[in-house]
């Protein structure tokens, strides 16, 4: 594959739950030892890079808060380009509410542009409610990315995708989602590098979201097959990745 820069994702592809997956540390080393360019691409919209990075760090992952771009960096990115200094209801935790303060928009329940969903520790049914009048009033309704569940230390939780369900069926409106699997996201991404796609190569352990995102974006695509993909699972999508491998302890070696 003669692309040289990497986007990769993060949960089963470097992590799985708490845990390194075996070889990622090395796989981090060897990008940084390439010279090429590289993020980390999440749709955790829960924490900023710098908490993430830290977070990483304590498991053996040595990843700079700068090469990681979550869907909170995202949504606050496609915002500050649809409307500059604008007005937004945020349900979100610090990794949204920070990159969206920092674009200059303003947070407010009082008639704003957007209404705009990321994910929380404690869904608040005041919050969610207070959203759902103000999308049917007629505030423009975004969401950080569609995971319907995510994981915690006792199972899963509800997301993202499953309180925007929840706030579609009340006042009929469907969200704009941000992060994978839209596109925009790469493409985001990619301009945050300063590199094309042609020259770059998405890894994920999903085809419904990394891959196909990777594809509809022109990028090349490795999927790995330590988390969600079964390889027996490849066949049965209408797109493929340009290479298939156990994990990421397979690739720049």
């Amino acid at each position: 594959m003669p692309r040289k820069h990497y986007l990769t994702d993060m949960d089963g592809v470097l992590v799985s739950g708490r845990q390194m997956i075996p070889g990622a540390d090395q796989f981090i080393e060897r990008l940084k030892a390439s010279g090429a360019e590289w993020l980390v691409l999440t749709n955790n919209p829960l924490y900023t890079p710098r908490d993430l990075s830290y977070r990483l760090g304590t498991i053996g992952l040595d990843i700079p808060a700068e090469r990681i771009f979550t869907s909170g960096l995202a949504t606050a990115r496609f915002l500050q380009a649809q409307r500059p200094e604008g007005t937004a209801f945020v349900i979100g935790e610090s990794g949204l509410t920070g990159p969206i303060h920092d674009v200059g928009y303003v947070m407010t329940d009082h008639n704003p542009d957007y209404v705009v969903l990321g994910e929380t520790h404690n869904y608040s049914v005041e919050a969610i409610t207070r959203a759902v009048r103000l999308v049917a009033a007629g505030a423009r309704f975004i969401a950080t990315n569609p995971d319907p569940t995510g994981p915690s230390e006792h199972g899963i939780v509800p997301a993202c995708g499953a309180m925007a369900a929840l706030i579609e069926r009340a006042c009929g409106v469907a969200p704009f989602f941000v992060g994978k699997p839209n596109p925009l996201m790469m493409r985001l991404a990619l301009n945050h590098l300063g590199i094309h796609s042609e020259e770059a190569i998405m890894i994920g352990d999903r085809m419904d979201t990394d891959i196909v995102a990777g594809v509809q974006a022109g990028l090349g695509t490795i999927l790995v097959l330590s988390g969600v993909t079964r390889g027996e699972d490849v066949t049965k999508f209408s797109y493929q990745p340009t290479r298939i491998v156990n994990s990421v302890d397979e690739i720049l070696r």
